[in-house]
């Protein structure tokens, strides 16, 4: 209880950081993976601290959350924070907006891009492609709908293929053939465009989606006054810079 007050006080009123352990270990939404990475070299070489990050889905998050696991941060969509403060797992206090991850379009690297840039455009480049592929988690479940919305969903079912995760997505495009197109969040598809993927651009402004992230100390940290420095940098201007840098809006 003691080090669970102090780590309160020290989100709400700022002290240097007085921590027992040097690292803090983090469960994160992988769409933010680009990011985080870079935040965590900015937490090693600012506040000499270590961060041990497992990236994973949110559905996956959720899972792992609702199996009783315990990391000293949580990053993930709002939802899953949500229902974790709701179930006891995470506290309320100092909990940070990170930001959001647009939707995005990619292609094998020697493949022609399609037009996307309007929902006609797309609406065409879906209906010639010979294959899509998208994962199971928060961008397939979005473009569902869209699909649904769109009134082709019933015609592209039979030539879609679906991962549970972006990185899956991403390696089959690499190894297609043919006039294949995939979806993912854009951090995601920016990690493979120099292992033999092209972004093509994201979804037109009409039919775009965002994923926000925040970011939340878990109830029963390891190390609960390192875990709240961490998340106080992560409100600075310089970790927010960071974010930008790598995608996050």
């Amino acid at each position: 209880m003691k080090g669970l007050l102090f780590a309160l006080a020290l989100l709400l009123f700022g002290p240097n950081l007085a921590a027992q352990s040097a690292e803090v270990r983090v469960l994160s939404a992988g769409a933010v993976e680009p990011g985080v990475h870079a935040f965590a070299d900015q937490a090693q070489s600012e506040l000499g601290i270590e961060m041990r990050i497992e990236f994973n889905t949110a559905p996956q998050i959720a899972k792992r959350l609702a199996a009783g696991e315990v990391f000293d941060i949580l990053i993930s969509p709002p939802g899953v924070i949500d229902k974790a403060l709701a179930d006891g797992q995470v506290l309320a206090a100092g909990r940070v907006a990170i930001g959001r991850v647009g939707a995005g379009i990619a292609v094998r690297s020697a493949a022609p891009a399609p037009d996307v840039t309007t929902v006609d455009a797309l609406k065409q480049a879906l209906l010639a492609a010979d294959s899509l592929v998208y994962n199971s988690a928060s961008t397939g479940l979005y473009l569902d709908q869209l699909f649904a919305s769109l009134g082709l969903f019933d015609q592209l079912q039979a030539k879609t293929t679906r991962y549970p995760n972006g990185a899956a997505v991403m390696e089959h495009l690499i190894k297609g053939q043919g006039r294949e197109i995939g979806f993912g969040a854009i951090t995601e598809i920016r990690l493979y465009t120099d292992k033999g993927l092209k972004f093509v651009g994201p979804l037109p402004a009409e039919v775009q989606n965002y994923t926000s992230y925040d970011a939340a100390l878990m109830r029963g940290a390891s190390s609960p006054e390192t875990a709240a420095a961490v998340l106080r940098q992560l409100a600075t201007p310089t970790a927010r810079a960071a974010f930008a840098a790598a995608g996050i809006e």
